[in-house]
């Protein structure tokens, strides 16, 4: 006998006999643990246990043969497994929204994650339902089911599958398709399910479960002011804009070399871009944030498709380790068709190439129905027009152009959108710039006469 399994021969019976009580004493959401059999003959070693896991409504027993190859790696993962720290579920959250929801899981560090969808159970009484389990994870205090009733789920259940795996399971009423894609910083993962409602369901009225570590997103709807000189603007069927400055709170976003922070920066001129859009066009506007506050990715798009948006504008400043990098550039979500905008959308995604690089894998399922055309033509027209004023007013505004990248910020979104890098925070002369008022109001008001251009298309 090796060292080895030696070892696995006198670990077995104490294993068998801790493997439930401590996976007990863990509190596992949504387990029992039943019966645990061990007995020994001559050199064969054999433990049952059998786990009842109310997150699937049933039960699985393992049977452990420590003389076998498969068993000895089970006991040495179980051995292993028992010492390692574990990653932490600490949040599950989501939103509904008229055409689809999203779910939100994350966890305190990265692990491996498997997703499957499972066909109803009749005789069980089991729904259509997707699980995804996370392996080397365990369910933090205070997380549990999620009751959501919105037409497409039911609920979302959490439970502790195994001693080092959760499961999240969502019970469908009705869905014809879901994605899925992580995010990073805290690690976290993205479960979007599309479907037709069966229920009436309003879209101003949609439900948000903000984050507990976050405050509630600001959602500013700007007082309608109409222009009160002038053409009476008539903007068809654009009526609500959402604005988005980027970064903000704990993400500072880019920073100069004078320690100018790119969420100030957007966030002032993005202000001023609201203030404008409803005074001079008399539309509605909603702001993701108003203030200093943070607001991850995946929640600036669902509430521009909480507030039934027309137009997503998300406000960026640029930034480049070359620092005569300078100009304005406007993006929309597609394939980066250059390392140049693999790197930008690296950036303002705040994770690796390599984690854009399997983003893009997955975009054009995750652009099924993304308007890829009318973003472009927004974005067209947002970037003439804001190179046409800023070059006008300052001089020597190099126009880099419209270009496609896979930006997180812009996914999920049901509405045209755009990203718009408004100057390089990373170049001596434009930080100079980014802080003058009138480049600012310049900045806005470019934006806004693309916007307007966009609209007068529309007709």
């Amino acid at each position: 006998m090796t060292i080895r399994n030696g070892f696995i021969s006198l670990i077995l019976p104490l294993l068998c006999f801790l493997f439930p009580l401590g996976a007990g004493a863990e509190g596992i959401a949504g387990t029992d643990l039943t019966t645990t059999k061990y007995h020994s003959q001559d050199r064969i070693q054999e433990c049952k246990v059998t786990v009842k896991n109310s997150s699937d409504s049933g039960s699985v027993s393992k049977r452990i043969d420590g003389t076998t190859p498969e068993g000895r790696q089970f006991l040495a993962d179980a051995v292993g497994a028992s010492s390692a720290p574990k990653a932490l579920i600490t949040d599950v959250r989501y939103w509904s929204n008229p055409d689809y929801t999203r779910i939100v899981v994350t966890l305190d560090r990265e692990v491996p994650f498997a997703h499957h969808k499972l066909r109803r159970d009749n005789q069980v009484s089991l729904p259509e339902r997707i699980y995804i389990d996370f392996t080397g994870a365990r369910i933090a205090r205070g997380v549990k089911d999620i009751p959501i009733g919105d037409g497409l789920l039911k609920t979302a259940r959490v439970g502790q599958y195994r001693s080092d795996v959760v499961r999240i399971v969502l019970d469908i009423e009705n869905i014809r398709d879901y994605k899925i894609f992580p995010l990073s910083d805290p690690f976290r993962l993205i479960i979007d399910v599309k479907g037709d409602r069966k229920t009436e369901f309003s879209r101003l009225e949609s439900t948000i479960q903000a984050p507990r570590h976050d405050p509630v997103p600001v959602q500013e709807s700007v007082k309608v002011e109409r222009e009160k000189t002038g053409e009476k603007f008539k903007p068809a069927k654009i009526r609500r804009i959402v604005v988005d400055p980027g970064h903000g709170g704990h993400d500072p976003g880019a920073i100069g070399a004078d320690g100018l922070k790119e969420k100030d920066v957007v966030l002032s001129i993005g202000l001023k871009l609201a203030r404008q859009l409803k005074e001079q066009m008399g539309l509605d506007v909603v702001m993701t944030r108003s203030t200093d506050v943070f607001i991850p990715l995946e929640e600036r798009t669902a509430i521009a498709n909480k507030v039934n948006a027309d137009l997503f504008l998300s406000i960026h400043a640029n930034a480049s380790l070359n620092k005569s990098a300078a100009g304005i550039e406007t993006y929309y979500l597609n394939l980066a068709k250059t390392d140049k905008a693999a790197r930008v959308a690296a950036r303002e995604n705040n994770t690796s190439l390599e984690k854009v690089g399997l983003l893009q894998t997955i975009l054009f399922d995750l652009m099924a129905n993304y308007k890829i055309n009318d973003s472009a033509r927004l974005a067209d027209d947002v970037q003439k027009s804001l190179h046409g004023k800023l070059e006008k007013k300052f001089g020597g505004i190099k126009n880099l152009g419209v270009k496609q990248g896979p930006f997180y910020v812009l996914v999920g979104a049901t509405m045209p959108s755009i990203l718009v890098e408004t100057a390089f925070i990373s170049n001596e002369r434009e930080v100079e710039l980014l802080t003058d008022d009138d480049y600012q109001e310049t900045a806005a008001a470019g934006i806004l006469e693309g916007v307007r251009n966009y609209i007068k298309n529309l007709h």
